[in-house]
């Protein structure tokens, strides 16, 4: 997620579900594809979460650059929200590899829940939207400001851009005591304290 996606979010109070064709992974395209037509759906539209540790690698493909963020929700409210809405299926993703696959049945449902093995380090929970009537490009779902446990700055944005955009952030009305930290994955004092205790 990039900043202006988090700014939509807090402003607007929901979770948007896009389009899965601009996916980099044509594999997850495909299926999501496969899905949609299995179930003569006018619209599929999915929004991806992690419930690993922070990572480089969510940074660095997920919410690359300075203006890069990582919201973390508060499970249990979340999933209160996305559950009043109807079409809306969510889980886990399951992990296969190819010798997995070998002979394996696969019902329709499993589609968009499926991934190759190697990207099993994400801990994907996604979350999709279906509609058989309506062609759309993107869906909102409405939830509170409470589902938000913190926002999380990227770490290759500036220091002082960092406090400047903490102090906006917070000025979206319900915002005033939104925790916002700046990820300290590739600088932390802590741990360069640690490597000169080196003997």
């Amino acid at each position: 997620m990039d900043l202006s996606a988090l700014v939509y979010l807090l402003q607007n109070r929901c979770v948007t579900l896009l389009n899965p064709d601009s996916w980099d992974d044509t594999n997850d395209i495909h299926f999501m594809t496969l899905y949609r037509r299995g179930k003569k759906l006018r619209s599929l539209l999915a929004a991806c979460f992690s419930e690993s540790d922070e990572t480089y690698h969510h940074w660095h493909v997920f919410a690359n650059g300075g203006s890069g963020v990582c919201v973390k929700f508060d499970r249990r409210r979340l999933i209160a929200a996305l559950d009043k809405v109807d079409g809306v299926r969510r889980g886990l993703v399951k992990y296969l590899s190819l010798d997995e696959i070998d002979g394996r049945p696969l019902g329709i449902e499993e589609l968009p829940f499926l991934k190759r093995y190697a990207y099993e380090h994400e801990e994907e929970y996604r979350v999709i939207f279906e509609s058989p009537g309506e062609r759309l490009n993107s869906y909102d779902i409405p939830i509170p400001l409470t589902a938000i446990e913190r926002v999380t700055l990227s770490p290759w944005m500036n220091r002082k851009l960092y406090f400047e955009t903490k102090k906006l952030l917070r000025t979206i009305p319900g915002c005033d005591g939104l925790k916002i930290l700046q990820s300290t994955l590739i600088s932390n004092e802590a741990w360069k304290e640690y490597g000169e205790t080196a003997t």
